[in-house]
């Protein structure tokens, strides 16, 4: 089984996709656009992006797209992306990056599973927990 991550974004997709190359030192994806696709698209949507606009890092697919717009309460995210990494300066770098504008839930710390771990609302909403994958892991039941 794999499971691929699906961001949906409220218009501004080309502008978080670009965030997320740059966090990943990913390669831009291709973007499709709803005009694209669709060309009797209303105007008003015609520019946004459609699904399928991907991106691979590490052989992890993450799917992008625009939604029509909906109020924030009802756009909020109901998943939590969790990096797992053993390498510590790797996950120094995403958290320095993925807070920058957004809202640090947890700071970067130790824990009783992970020497270091955070939670974060990047500045698209996106909910992050980063984990340092030092064996301990493992050892919590």
């Amino acid at each position: 089984m794999q499971i691929q991550p699906y961001l949906s974004f409220n218009g501004n997709c080309p502008e978080a996709m670009e965030f997320y190359a740059d966090v990943f030192g990913t390669d831009h994806p291709e973007i499709n656009l709803f005009g694209e696709m669709i060309p009797e698209q209303q105007k008003a949507t015609a520019d946004q992006i459609t699904h399928p606009a991907e991106s691979e890092s590490d052989g992890t697919r993450v799917l992008f797209s625009d939604i029509a717009p909906k109020p924030w309460d009802v756009q909020k995210n109901k998943i939590t992306l969790v990096i797992f990494s053993d390498d510590l300066d790797e996950i120094e770098m995403l958290y320095n990056k993925l807070k920058d504008q957004g809202i640090v839930e947890v700071e970067l710390q130790e824990t009783f599973w992970s020497k270091a771990y955070s939670s974060i609302i990047d500045k698209y909403g996106v909910v992050w927990q980063l984990n340092y994958d030092d064996g301990r892991m493992h050892q919590v039941v």
